[in-house]
């Protein structure tokens, strides 16, 4: 009985997918990438929100802490399971529910009086952004068919930065201008989300056919051939992403050592002009062979740590601003290589899990390296803090640089 189901199981594997719609008109790639941007708005919208409900709530630099780590268990826990179940049962009964998530985070973000309440709104953050950037950048790829990939592969990853960006930028500017602060933008973040609900409800994908097999849950992969694209993405996206957080968790705090200021809407714009460099960046280099775009990124991740550096020392916030432009430039050359790699040789009944698990190598340090950041400055102040960091992390996207330069190049333009 098992081995005539491997059969089915394979032979269904080596039809052509029929989510996969090469008839789908190109205004639907880019509108089957919205959801991902509607649910990153959300990813960091609370951002600038925090000293808000600190003063308010009463908590402290440890609580916060907690807060921040709920949002990793959320969403590395989603990417664990969204990817494998999106390429067995489909897209749309993943991307639905998780949608329902987000809207609930933005209710309880909206009315939060308590820690719990931070610490759920968060939880659900988590889980909504793992599914949509396993599930919901595949979904861009099927829209897109085989003969439109690097197409897919671009909007997806700057639908993720841009959405990204937009969301502390939006929370700071409405915040700062208009009444109950710490509600208005989740109003706005909840009808943006409900758009992509009717975006993805509509959306030109199909259902998998059924392959007899049972839905296993397992830590997400790439089939056998693809281990080395996966790992050569994540040797420069993991720096590129860690880089941005960094910025996004203590550039607030730089700034108002540098600037003396403690304006949301300076930390929301410096948020923005990060990954909206993330996003131009990627259109930019869209057309090069995929080994330049991976080296750019390692490149930029290395000069953007060694600007902090300069920064901090110099007390110079043009120094600051240039090291998170160069941030936003090492996260978008990198994500968009790693996504080219896998969307170039990993099949479509496996795409979400691939890109699952390229984003677990990413996430995992960007979770860990800047909370670790956070606690040495404690200890021994924000200048050696950040020097430190930005030692580590230059030195980690030099060594993914060099991992990349020694590739053979038939491996990387595969």
């Amino acid at each position: 009985m098992s081995e005539s189901r491997t059969v089915t199981v394979r032979a269904t594997e080596g039809r052509p997918r029929p989510a996969a719609s090469p008839a789908a008109p190109t205004w639907w790639v880019w509108l089957a990438a919205w959801p991902v941007t509607a649910v990153f708005v959300l990813s960091n919208a609370a951002t600038p929100l925090y000293v808000l409900w600190q003063r308010d709530i009463g908590f402290s630099q440890g609580t916060l802490t907690v807060i921040f780590a709920f949002y990793i268990v959320g969403l590395l826990g989603s990417l664990l399971i969204s990817g494998v179940v999106s390429d067995r049962i489909g897209r749309r009964p993943v991307l639905l529910p998780a949608l329902a998530l987000a809207l609930a985070a933005c209710l309880i973000f909206a009315t939060a009086s308590s820690v719990p309440a931070l610490i759920m709104a968060r939880l659900f953050t988590g889980i909504a952004v793992g599914a949509v950037v396993s599930a919901g950048m595949a979904a861009v790829t099927d829209v897109a068919g085989r003969d439109r990939r690097r197409l897919a592969a671009l909007l997806a990853s700057s639908a993720m930065v841009f959405g990204a960006g937009l969301g502390p930028l939006l929370a700071g500017v409405l915040s700062e201008t208009l009444p109950a602060p710490t509600v208005t933008v989740f109003v706005v973040e909840t009808a943006l989300l409900a758009t992509a609900v009717l975006a993805v409800w509509r959306m030109p994908v199909r259902r998998p056919e059924a392959t007899g097999a049972r839905v296993r849950v397992r830590p997400p992969g790439v089939p056998r051939g693809a281990g080395r694209h996966l790992a050569l993405g994540i040797a420069v996206f993991a720096p590129g992403i860690t880089a941005t957080s960094f910025v996004l968790s203590l550039g607030p705090s730089l700034l108002a050592g540098l600037l003396g200021t403690t304006n949301r809407i300076v930390a929301g714009a410096m948020a923005f002009a990060m990954f909206l460099t993330a996003t131009g960046v990627q259109f930019a280099v869209q057309r090069l062979p995929r080994r330049a775009i991976l080296l750019a990124g390692a490149i930029g991740t290395t000069l953007s740590m060694l600007t902090l550096v300069i920064a901090v020392h110099a007390s110079s916030a043009p120094a600051l601003l240039t090291s998170a432009l160069l941030a936003g430039a090492g996260q978008g050359l990198g994500q968009l290589g790693g996504l080219s790699l896998l969307n170039s040789t990993v099949p479509p009944q496996r795409l979400a899990e691939a890109n699952a698990a390229l984003n677990i190598g990413g996430y995992v340090p960007a979770g860990l390296l800047p909370m670790s950041a956070g606690y040495l400055s404690d200890a021994v102040g924000l200048t050696a803090g950040a020097t430190g960091f930005g030692t580590a992390l230059a030195t980690l996207a030099i060594t993914g640089g060099l991992v990349v330069l020694l590739t053979r190049r038939r491996v990387t333009d595969a």
